[in-house]
This record gives structure tokens, sequence and C-alpha cells, in this order.
């Protein structure tokens, strides 16, 4: 009879026999030992996913060259502008920029990439590991993908296809607020204030008549 056939977890994705033997010197190796146990990280793209996808402006999106020497670039535009394209694609227009083409370089002669993403306001972070297509002349696609009414320029398409995403514990995450979520709130105070003003004016008017 032969043997059953051992099933890899996806956190092998990032926990490699190196990673295993220091968290086994270090004292953590039996608490992800249980996550591995239980499959590994997600590997689907869940409707949470989804969601946290869709509010975020900024990412890191990290590859490295077939020599192995790694590059990480900062992917931004309006919120949403990753999409996820099915349970386990993620696209993006590739805006036009300083033009140096690391990242189309590096995914060329290594698919490996790794997707940073970082929602500061909540203090929020998720890991997605894949590999990265660079896809030209595809304008049905690049069209798909752009932002609507946003002013970039793009060139071509990203896709990741994801092999497993992990989300990270906020410690450590400092808060940052988004600007427009600054200036509504400070509008909305302003507001307030006028109309506190206004009902102050309006009673000292009153008093006076009355003191009259």
């Amino acid at each position: 009879m032969s043997e059953p056939l051992a099933i890899t977890p996806s956190s092998d994705v990032a926990f490699t026999a190196a990673v295993k033997a220091a968290q086994q010197a270090r004292g953590s190796r039996q608490a992800y030992a249980r996550v591995e146990a239980r499959g590994g990280f997600r590997t689907e793209l869940t409707p949470d996913f989804v969601q946290f996808i869709g509010g975020i402006d900024t990412a890191f999106l990290a590859t490295a060259n077939a020599a192995g020497q790694p590059y990480v670039q900062h992917r931004g535009g309006p919120k949403g502008f990753i999409r996820v394209l099915d349970e386990h694609t993620l696209g993006m227009a590739d805006f036009s920029g300083n033009r140096q083409y690391v990242t189309v370089g590096n995914a060329s002669e290594n698919p490996k990439a790794f997707l940073f993403l970082m929602d500061y306001t909540h203090r929020r972070r998720i890991k997605v590991w894949g590999e990265l297509s660079v896809v030209e002349g595809d304008a049905d696609l690049v069209a798909r993908l752009m932002p609507e009414d946003y002013g970039a320029i793009p060139e071509r398409a990203l896709l990741l296809k994801v092999s497993a995403w992990d989300v990270n514990c906020p410690q450590h995450i400092p808060q940052k607020i988004d600007a427009p979520l600054v200036a509504a709130a400070l509008e909305e105070r302003e507001a307030r204030i006028g109309a506190l003003e206004a009902e102050v004016a309006r009673l000292r008017g009153r008093l006076g008549e009355a003191g009259t």
C-alpha cells in the first residue's frame, strides 16, 4: 500500500525549514504548528478581504530578480485601485512613473511576488503571497482595472495570482488618519462651533431684551 501524500500547508510559502527552525529555537513553533494543522494561511480571497482591499489606497509590492536581489515598490491610487478579479487573482493598472521598470524586469525572470497592504486608520495589515504577471497590450483589461476619473496614465496591467494571505496583528502599527478624513472632521467641528456661536448670540440677544 502506498503511503498517503503529505499535504503541504499554505503557510509554508513563508515558513520554510529555516524559519521553522528559528521558531523552534525561540519558542513559537508550537503555536504556528497549530496554524499548519488547520491548513495554514488562507488561499481564497474572502468577502472580508474584498471589503478590506476596497478601502486601500496604498500598498507595497515586493519582487526579486533571478539572483534573489529584493525590491519593494510603493503602489498607490484611489481607494479600490487594486481589484479582486476572482477568488485567487488581484489586478491593478500599472501607472506611468519614473520608467525604471524594476518590478517589470524582475517579474520577467522571477514571478514570485509579495503584496503588503496597510490600513493605518484602523491599524490593520494584510500580507499576500503570489505570482506576478505583467500583461502588455490588453486595452480591455487595463480599462477594467483603471480607476474611474483618475488622471494617471496606465501602461499595462499587473495580475497577482494569490497563493496565500494572512492578517497581521495591530501591534506597533501607528494610527495615521487620512487627510480627507481629518478635513471632513474639522469642517464638521467648525460648522458645529458656528451653530453654537449663533445660538449663544441669540440667547444673549433675548437676555438683553428681557433686561430692558
